[in-house]
């Protein structure tokens, strides 16, 4: 997945290292340790708390970012089931394009189709609001915060 951000590559990189700006763009809760082996973990629905659990596997500012990727919590679709703490892999990349960003995502280790529409339908609704937020506008709230 490819998007290309309105901001330099420091600030789109903050938003993956920072848990208060982290959760401004997907989440409601976020608890990150960015460093190689941190935990990442993000509650992604209020209500329900259902969260992804991983750790990092690199931090290279600001151009590089990879974490582990799996869902916990008590309810979730098969496409979560599928997909456990830290069974698959995210790696972000950030290429400087003039004053913007172009951000490409990778999710690797996906288990079926089903795992990788789910997905790729919440990364690309996510990006969206990280693309507004890392720019200087408001996203409005999160969609996932009442479930």
């Amino acid at each position: 997945m490819e998007l290309r951000i309105e901001a330099r590559p420091e600030t789109v990189f903050s938003y993956f290292t920072d848990a208060a700006k982290f959760r401004a763009w997907l989440g409601v809760e976020a608890e990150i340790d960015a460093r190689p082996g941190g935990l990442f973990h993000v509650t992604m629905t209020g209500r329900t708390r259902i969260a992804v659990r991983g750790e990092y596997l690199a931090v290279e500012p600001p151009h590089r970012i990879a974490f582990t990727w799996g869902w916990e919590g008590p309810i979730q679709t098969p496409a979560m089931r599928q997909v456990p703490p830290g069974s698959s892999a995210v790696e972000i990349t950030l290429v400087p394009d003039g004053e913007a960003t172009i951000l490409r995502l990778r999710h690797s280790g996906l288990p079926s189709e089903d795992a990788i529409g789910f997905h790729s339908f919440g990364w690309s609704t996510s990006f969206t609001r990280l693309g507004v937020i890392a720019a200087g506008r408001d996203p409005g709230p999160s969609p996932f915060a009442d479930m």
